[in-house]
């Protein structure tokens, strides 16, 4: 039945794009009539409501060109600077051209006389491209993240990341104020789209405004301008929405927005059981990282946590799988308080519980020795996380800046599971938590045109404790003591303390000079204990299986970088040198360590023309071992495994190479990118593994010689004809590494990894849309012998607009497993929303399904270098919401 209805779906698809292929094109010139020369101008098809149907921009000599599908009575309408805005009414029947001119006078301006000029769908302003909302509206958009998904050029992941190109976004602002930072997806996934009035795009964006012009910045941002019913007022929306036959299940959020002159406040909650990721990654909100930017001092710097219950998902959409029951609030505010001095305040506060059923089997081959495991997993995660954040902005003077920031982050985390083992039931408890206290720093002096000055300052303190408890005894071939059950408490705590002056010069030809000097200090006490237990009574701490250390790095670094303009080509050097100072004390016993190392790098940017883009770069780097590299005792990682690392000092040497090649913009018709990345380890780090079936114990070791190969490509191209953009991606990774498992010889390992696939979705302004799309992907092992499979997921989206109160969204995916048995190795999906609009822009209803085809079980296939996996997981079952949204 589920692959009828796919098929129907896909005639549907047919038979309404051939419709759409049927086209009129409508060409002229648009003239000056006193000069009679062509005129740059805006030329726009509306039908009579004023909707626009399509667009574009006069060329060489005023020439025009428009296509479209439409039949019936529209306006022509053309505009351009310093003319009078013309407009020809035309009736699209079965011609298939229509040739008009327009002759356009200059236009004479009065004092005091308001001019009103047509909306451009799209403007652009230097480094800035403004996309007007509602021309891009299609009438089914709920959130922001709906409308973004829409505008060409931006690509929203599943998980709601938004790229440009194939770079993400840095931040999504309101009104040019940064509420979240990374976390931008608090604001896509919840802001309502109706207050929206353009998306704008910055390209060549730095997240200090006094760099500006000066950093070598390909950073892209996007800010949200609001209407002007929109500001100064509180405003917002609820929406609602509980199961008709399904049982309890709900979906509930809220806005309340109100963006002032010396004020903006954003409150925003989210609560529902049925799947949905309010919040994506709360560590983009909680620890934003800027990878090599100006004061990003400590950006990479967090604690470590050694165990977690495999809560590992599918790759299917995360509301498929998630059994959740969230409730989220975020309470977020700008103040200005004088002309220099702004505050922006946030507070957030997430409570989650989510139920996770797994069924798997896992084959084992290493070297003569084979089994099998049988897991069956029931398992609950509840969590609450508080995160409060503080930024001050002193604006000293025009080219004076002090910032501070301050955070503080509190996660308590419950985990319990059932799991039935070889036919054993153990019971799994892991309480952990994070408690993380970071402050920093920065002042920017721009005290010449071209001349900038930085120095920044941090402090982290961050812990990471855990309890863990299995009421099982399954390790009876590692330890003699006639145990029942174990515990381990483990525990790591960092301290970061940071800083570092940068200077930045820009000279008259391009060239630009920067030097950086600073110095990061960094403490980890980790500790840990494992003990053995007849009941409740402590029986044992097992010899080299507990752990107590405290890891020092005193990193004192000088990085000077030089970038060449010659014309079409920019050199880049660079050589950064550190000074390290490591201790290392292990149980009261204290080693020391002073290396010193330099680590250069060389890139060559070629811009061959417009279009045509080449960007190179080698780097050799060298890497300084962290904690969990250098403790000495075993560690408990999971209900049947445990790992070590080497108890000394290392630093790792590693060489890089990459190039990219770019043909066109991110917002051209055609838009092609290729990247290649090789890598090679002179150094890395292995394993040295038991593998039995109750347990595995890892050791790490040093192995010589690793590779890394990888390419990926996409292609994106619009069809103006049938106003339709196809994406193609194809992506290859290599890789080789060595270990041993079970005593065995160094032994090989090779993996090869392809992804190709592609995606098409139409933009057409009549009743429906379409979004179509397969992605393949090729995963091989190869050791003493070779392993292989092919899978595939293909998805099919339909919108029809029956009207501007009445709408349905079908989605439909079908998944294919190639190496599982035909039973179990095709899955359907279908979810359906209809939308129906009482009163425009306050009270609308929605009816949606999910899962309509109530697959309860989802089986996937996988392997790896010693073993091979069917995992079953339980699926969200299929439910019916009827929704409300009432705005006010």
């Amino acid at each position: 039945m589920g692959k009828i209805k796919i098929f129907a779906l896909f005639i549907v698809f047919f038979n309404v794009n051939a419709i759409c292929f049927a086209q009129t094109i409508i060409e002229g010139y648009v003239i000056d009539a006193e000069n009679l020369k062509g005129v740059f101008a805006s030329v726009v098809l509306k039908d009579e409501n004023g909707k626009i149907i399509t667009y574009t921009n006069t060329k060489n000599e005023g020439y025009f060109e428009l296509k479209t599908t439409e039949k019936g009575v529209f306006n022509l309408n053309v505009s351009s600077l310093s003319y009078e805005s013309q407009s020809k009414k035309i009736e699209i029947g079965t011609s298939s051209k229509i040739k008009l001119n327009f002759n356009l006078k200059p236009k004479i301006t009065e004092l005091k006389e308001v001019v009103i000029q047509s909306r451009q769908p799209i403007t652009v302003k230097k480094d800035t491209i403004i996309f007007d909302a509602k021309s891009f509206l299609q009438g089914n958009e709920q959130v922001v993240e709906d409308l973004l998904k829409k505008i060409p050029g931006l690509n929203v992941l599943t998980d709601g990341t938004i790229k440009i190109g194939n770079q993400e976004v840095e931040k999504v602002m309101i009104d040019g104020d940064d509420f979240f930072e990374k976390g931008y997806k608090l604001v896509t996934k919840n802001m309502p789209v109706s207050p929206i009035d353009k998306v704008e795009v910055y390209q060549n964006y730095s997240n200090n405004k006094h760099l500006k012009g000066i950093e070598n910045s390909e950073k892209v941002a996007l800010n949200l301008t609001l209407k002007e019913d929109a500001k100064r007022i509180w405003f917002g929306n609820a929406f609602g929405g509980y199961g008709l036959v399904s049982d309890n299940r709900y979906e509930f959020r809220a806005n309340l927005m109100n963006f002032g002159k010396k004020s903006k406040h954003y409150f925003l909650t989210n609560l529902n059981n049925i799947g949905i990721d309010a919040v994506g990654d709360i560590n983009h909100l909680i620890r934003p990282f800027r990878y090599d930017e100006p004061a990003s001092l400590g950006d990479n710097q967090s604690s470590n946590s050694l165990l977690a219950l495999n809560y590992e998902l599918p790759n299917l959409k995360k509301r498929r799988v998630n059994l959740n029951n969230a409730e989220m609030l975020s309470l977020n505010s700008i103040f200005t308080l004088s002309e220099k001095v702004k505050l922006k305040t946030l507070g957030f506060l997430n409570t989650d519980e989510v139920d996770f059923f797994r069924n798997s089997l896992q084959q084992f081959s290493v070297g003569n020795s084979t089994f099998a495991n049988t897991e069956y997993f029931t398992g609950r995660k509840t969590q609450i996380t508080g995160f409060g954040k503080i930024d001050l902005t002193y604006n000293i003077s025009k080219t004076k800046t002090f910032e501070y920031t301050g955070k503080f982050n509190k996660t308590n985390e419950k985990n319990s599971s059932e799991l039935l083992f070889n036919n054993d039931l153990l019971n799994e408890r892991l309480y952990a938590n994070n408690q993380l206290f970071d402050q920093k720093v920065v002042y920017t002096n721009k005290f010449k045109e071209n001349k900038v000055f930085l120095l920044s300052s941090r402090y982290i303190n961050e812990k990471t404790p855990q309890n863990y408890s299995v009421n099982q005894f399954i390790y009876s071939d590692l330890f003699a003591e006639s145990a029942n059950n174990t515990k381990q408490f483990s525990e790591n705590k960092m301290q970061f303390a940071g800083i570092e002056s940068h200077l930045l010069d820009k000279k008259k030809n391009g060239d630009l000079f920067e030097i950086k000097i600073g110095n990061q200090l960094r403490i980890d006490e980790l500790n840990t204990r494992f003990e053995l237990l007849q009941n409740e009574n402590n029986i044992a701490f097992p010899n080299g299986y507990q752990n107590d250390l405290i890891y020092t790095t005193n990193d004192l670094y000088l990085s000077a970088k030089y970038r060449f303009k010659l014309k079409n080509f920019t050199l880049l050097t660079q050589a950064d040198a550190h000074q390290l100072f490591n201790q290392l004390e292990n149980f009261n016993i204290k080693t020391n360590q002073n290396p010193f190392f330099i680590m250069p790098k060389i890139g060559l940017d070629w811009k061959i023309n417009d279009k045509n883009k080449i960007l190179t770069s080698y780097s050799y780097n060298t890497t300084n071992a962290g904690v969990l590299d250098v403790y000495s005792g075993f560690v408990q990682t999971g209900f049947r495994s445990f790992s070590k690392g080497l108890e000394e000092f290392n630093q790792l040497n590693s060489s890089s190479a990459i190039l990219n090649y770019t043909y066109g913009s991110w917002g051209d018709k055609f838009f092609a990118n290729t990247f290649i990345l090789y890598s090679k380890n002179n150094d890395f780090y292995s394993t040295n593994s038991i593998i039995a079936q109750n347990y595995s114990q890892s050791e790490k070791i040093i192995i010589k010689d690793r590779e890394f190969l990888s390419i990926s490509s996409s292609i994106d191209r619009y069809f103006k004809p049938i106003k339709s953009n196809l994406k193609i991606n194809l992506g290859a990774t290599k890789t080789n590494f060595k270990n041993i498992v079970n005593n065995s010889n160094l032994r090989e390992v090779k993996n090869f990894n392809a992804d190709y696939g592609f995606e098409l979705r139409s933009g057409f302004r009549g009743f429906f849309n379409y979004h179509i799309g397969s992605k393949w992907n090729y995963n091989e092992v190869e050791t003493t012998i070779k392993n292989s499979f092919t899978d595939n997921m293909s998805f099919f989206d339909l919108s029809f607009m029956f009207s501007d109160k009445f709408n349905i969204q079908v989605q439909s995916e079908r998944y294919y497993f190639g190496n599982l048995d035909n039973e179990n190795n095709q899955y359907y999906f279908l979810d359906l929303e209809t939308r129906y609009v009482v009163r425009e822009n306050k009270l609308t209803f929605f009816l949606s399904g999910n899962n309509l085809f109530n697959i309860e079980t989802f089986r996937n296939y996988s392997i790896s270098d010693i073993n091979i996996s069917q995992t079953e997981y339980r699926l969200m079952p299929r439910y019916v919401l009827l929704k409300m949204e009432y705005r006010f």
